[in-house]
């Protein structure tokens, strides 16, 4: 569903190089000044014509008179966390507004920072353990509102020349990817060309719930990204009861299409299991994740639920969180325990919500961000 008081201006965020190279030669300019131009708009991330010196000022009056930028309208706040992550709302032409969380990277390589991307204005799935869901789905996002994102962070790390630099996307933020792959795909090319802001397609994640049309789509689609699931349960029932959407994806499907996910070089399948207290987080259900994945590349991740009082879970005690871990580990899968970041911002993982309220298309209103 795209929002119909979206500018129908065309956005040179959202082209791929050539298609820039054919509007600049449309133009009566030679072919390397479209080159110019996708590289100030993607590797530079330039947020006006005036900052493109190397072209024409006649050539930037021209563009400027018929083309938009596109993509983020305004940073609307800036949030720092104490463990050196920020989180970003940023707004849209429409007046929508998303956040995104840049993390520090590993602890061996903390100058390497991961960013975390809405795909979607709000979130349709409605998973029952995570904010974002249950304050309702607006509309997707367009392919330059999801790589501009990108683009701000890159830029916003270079101007604090402290040597941290952008080096991991994961579509983890607001939204589901795969319900969104019409902007996704086409945003995942434009992170990955060589000529603009050239990141390896091994260092991007798409996360899903497991919508299979979607998943069949990413991949097939020639950009050879990570792949995350969000399992979260371990029989179709329990899916089910905490993610309904499951219900029209059969986790037997899920695992299927898994194993036939065309992964390069060693990759693996990422599966996030989020632990809600006495809900998924006893041996049996670790147990059983072990069956599940077997025959499948993969590494697990598991998330203790970070509470909120607009949900009905709680977070497990740390000493069965490392218990349910050790399980997976004894049967030799891959695993680590991804302890929230950004927590002190609401910008750990199903919090991305806040102070700032958004209508429903029925014209209902809900927080996006929380008070």
């Amino acid at each position: 569903m795209q929002n119909p008081n979206l500018t129908s201006a065309l956005r040179l965020r959202a082209l791929l190089e050539t298609e820039i190279v054919s509007l600049v030669e449309d133009l009566g300019e030679p072919a390397f000044r479209g080159r110019q131009l996708f590289h100030w708009i993607q590797k530079r991330g330039a947020r006006s014509f005036d900052e493109m010196t190397t072209l024409s000022k006649s050539l930037r009056a021209k563009l400027a008179d018929q083309f938009e930028f596109g993509g983020i309208a305004g940073v609307v706040s800036e949030k720092t966390s104490t463990d050196g992550s920020a989180k970003f709302l940023f707004e849209f032409c429409d007046g929508r507004k998303v956040e995104s969380v840049l993390m520090p990277g590993s602890t061996s390589d903390p100058l390497k920072m991961t960013l975390c991307v809405s795909s979607q204005v709000g979130c349709a799935v409605d998973c029952k353990f995570c904010v974002t869901g249950k304050n309702g789905f607006f509309r997707h996002m367009t392919v330059d509102e999801i790589v501009d994102q990108a683009i701000h962070a890159r830029r916003w790390l270079t101007d604090r020349d402290d040597g941290r630099s952008l080096r991991n996307i994961v579509f983890m933020g607001m939204g589901e990817p795969l319900l969104n792959t019409e902007n996704v795909i086409p945003a995942l090319r434009l992170m990955t060309d060589s000529n603009g802001m050239d990141l390896s397609p091994r260092r991007i994640t798409v996360s899903t719930s497991g919508i299979l049309p979607g998943l069949a789509e990413l991949a097939t689609c020639g950009v050879p990204v990570g792949l995350a699931i969000s399992l979260n349960g371990t029989t179709q029932a329990e899916r089910e009861e905490i993610m309904p959407i499951t219900k029209r994806y059969p986790l037997d499907d899920l695992l299927e299409a898994c194993r036939r996910f065309p992964l390069k070089g060693g990759a693996r399948v990422t599966f996030e299991y989020v632990l809600l207290d006495d809900v998924n987080d006893s041996p049996t259900h670790a147990r059983r994740i072990v069956k599940l994945l077997h025959g499948i590349p993969s590494k697990v991740n598991v998330i203790p639920f970070n509470p909120d009082p607009g949900l009905p879970y709680d977070r497990p005690p740390d000493k069965r969180v490392e218990q349910f871990a050790q399980i997976l580990r004894d049967a030799h899968l891959t695993t680590s325990i991804r302890w929230s970041k950004a927590l002190d911002v609401s910008g750990a993982c199903g919090q991305l919500a806040g102070q700032y309220r958004q209508k429903l298309p029925d014209g209902s209103r809900v927080m996006l961000e929380r008070e």
